[in-house]
């Protein structure tokens, strides 16, 4: 009891409005009932005899807060906690100082910095729980709607800063992709045989000549009425086909076609139909495009080694390619046949060898036997890609070529038994290849960055000098639009004395110079003639000087 008494426990607790340190007062009684601490924690009367507040540190900006939050989370010591702690922690007297906090992480920090001793869990725990739910009592001027003020626009702020949102590396826009890419596919197809059935009733040759969905739903468009095709549209089909046989073939076959004839309304309904399929299929060439891009961007590495559909597709069923980049290569392998796993499992049959990685071409093209072990090794060099792709700051495509190459040295090896390279060597390549690249993609995004804040200066420049003449134009705008009007005037008289030149130059007149003085004669009174009533003031000094 008496080394308990010696000991004066100090909480410190992190809030958003700050920092604040209690005295837990009578630590060893506390210790001793707390079964009664929890019951005394909902009462703030009960509560206040057993916590006193010692001192209290405000931030003094929201960045600030930020900035302290992220130090806390890291387990990393502030220099404002640092001061605070320091300046109101009673180091030195008879009685010795503990701290009392709530995260393990920041306690040991607290302690390698500071030399504290520290405590966690238990009584402290209980003791915090108390202080959260009356700290808005505790702290004088502060109400409750301040405090949860502080925390929301802290906790926005931090959300924000934890979750660094880059838009050019956005995995879910491939995932949505891909997704949209397998379900284009199923439309076209099932679309086309509509197509091809509709079609079918009135020239059903033409189903075995032209095989292709997209082709198809293009002749149908141009053929029309099969009655109506001639020789002269044998260019066009050729155009669509891509072979004067097959055009030959579908012009002779719709002279001898077996099908019924067709309503025009029927035509026009088939021809709108099959614009969509043909629009449809045009529209997946452009999202694979996109989708190529997209994955040169997030996956550049994965892309390369085993191609952009699988890539993305093993991207998609992870969920984001962070995840991919978190399982093992035993689980990239058998990536999508989950059910045959689980079926191989509860009837003790043979496990697959593979998922969605199949779909590469280095298992088609390995022999029967290989196909398990090439499987596995892919497995192997697709996953340290996914890791490669998701931890790296600057995406090159560097490491994704060396990975492929590796695997096509040992589909090699498994045919011919060459000897392929070590993975040491390799690697040792890739990183001085990698970091040449980096570099030079560097050197790119600063001389844009500079472009860019020389474009940003310039138009703060522009922005201040129209400010200027706009206060300019507000002291001198009577005078400038006169000498507008002037000029404006100068330059009709210029252009009716060039009409008139050319006119006497074509008729042969000479006294074209006299027309020329009277004209000019003319356009100069007409500006004193037009000046004149601008004020009623100089028709009045003009009359007293009359008088005088």
């Amino acid at each position: 009891m008496l080394a308990a008494s010696m000991v004066l426990l100090h909480v410190l607790f992190e809030h958003a409005a700050g920092y604040a340190l209690f005295v837990v007062k009578e630590v060893e009684e506390i210790g001793m009932l707390l079964p009664q601490v929890e019951d005394c924690v909902l009462n703030i009367g009960k509560f206040n005899g057993m916590v006193s507040l010692a001192a209290f540190f405000p931030f003094k900006s929201a960045q600030a807060a930020l900035d302290n939050i992220n130090a806390i989370s890291e387990g990393v010591v502030h220099a404002d906690l640092k001061l605070f702690l320091e300046t109101n922690l009673p180091i030195g007297g008879k009685k010795k100082a503990m701290l009392g906090v709530g995260d393990a992480k920041i306690g040991g920090a607290l302690q390698e910095e500071l030399g504290l001793a520290i405590q966690t869990g238990g009584v402290v725990a209980e003791i915090l729980r108390g202080v959260r739910l009356h700290f808005h009592s505790l702290v004088k001027g502060l109400t409750a709607q301040a405090a949860s003020k502080a925390q929301l626009g802290l906790g926005h702020s931090y959300s924000r800063a934890k979750v660094k949102f880059n838009v050019n590396r956005s995995d879910n826009m491939i995932i949505q992709s891909i997704a949209l890419l397998d379900q284009l596919d199923k439309d076209i197809n099932t679309f086309s045989m509509r197509v091809r059935e509709w079609y079918g009733y009135h020239f059903p040759e033409l189903i075995k000549i032209v095989t292709d969905n997209s082709t198809y739903c293009k002749m149908t468009q141009l053929i029309g009425n099969r009655k109506e095709l001639s020789e002269e549209s044998l260019e066009s089909m050729e155009e669509v086909v891509m072979d004067s046989a097959k055009a030959q073939s579908i012009l002779e076959a719709s002279r001898s076609s077996m099908g019924m004839d067709i309503s025009p309304i029927d035509l026009i309904n088939i021809e709108r139909f099959s614009n969509r399929v043909v629009s449809l299929a045009a529209y997946r060439l452009e999202l694979q495009e996109y989708l190529h891009s997209k994955m040169g961007q997030v996956a550049p590495n994965l892309a390369a080694l085993i191609g952009d559909v699988v890539g993305a597709r093993l991207i998609s069923h992870a969920g984001s390619l962070t995840n991919l980049a978190k399982y093992p290569a035993s689980t990239v392998q058998i990536l999508g046949a989950e059910k045959a796993l689980f079926r191989a499992l509860k009837t003790r049959g043979n496990t697959p060898k593979y998922g969605l990685i199949f779909h590469s071409t280095f298992i088609g093209r390995a022999a029967a036997k290989n196909k398990g072990r090439i499987s596995r090794y892919l497995a192997n060099k697709c996953t340290i890609a996914s890791r490669i792709d998701a931890f790296s700051d600057v995406p090159t495509c560097v490491f994704g070529d060396k990975l492929r190459d590796q695997v096509e040295e040992r589909l090699s090896f498994y045919e011919t038994g060459e000897a392929p390279r070590k993975n040491l060597d390799v690697m040792k390549e890739a990183v001085i290849q990698a970091g040449e690249v980096a570099a030079e993609i560097k050197i790119k995004l600063a001389k844009k960055e500079k472009k860019r804040m020389k474009r940003e200066k310039k138009l703060a420049a522009l922005s201040t000098g129209d400010g200027d003449e706009e206060a300019g134009d507000g002291e001198a705008g009577a005078t400038e639009n006169g000498e507008a009007k002037k000029k404006k005037k100068k330059s009709v008289s210029e252009a009716v004395q060039m009409e008139e030149e050319a006119s006497a130059a074509e008729n042969g007149d000479v006294p074209a110079k006299k027309k020329k003085k009277r004209k000019s004669e003319a356009m100069e009174v007409e500006p004193v003639a037009e000046e004149a009533p601008e004020t009623p003031q100089t028709e009045k000094k003009k009359k007293r000087k009359k008088k005088d």
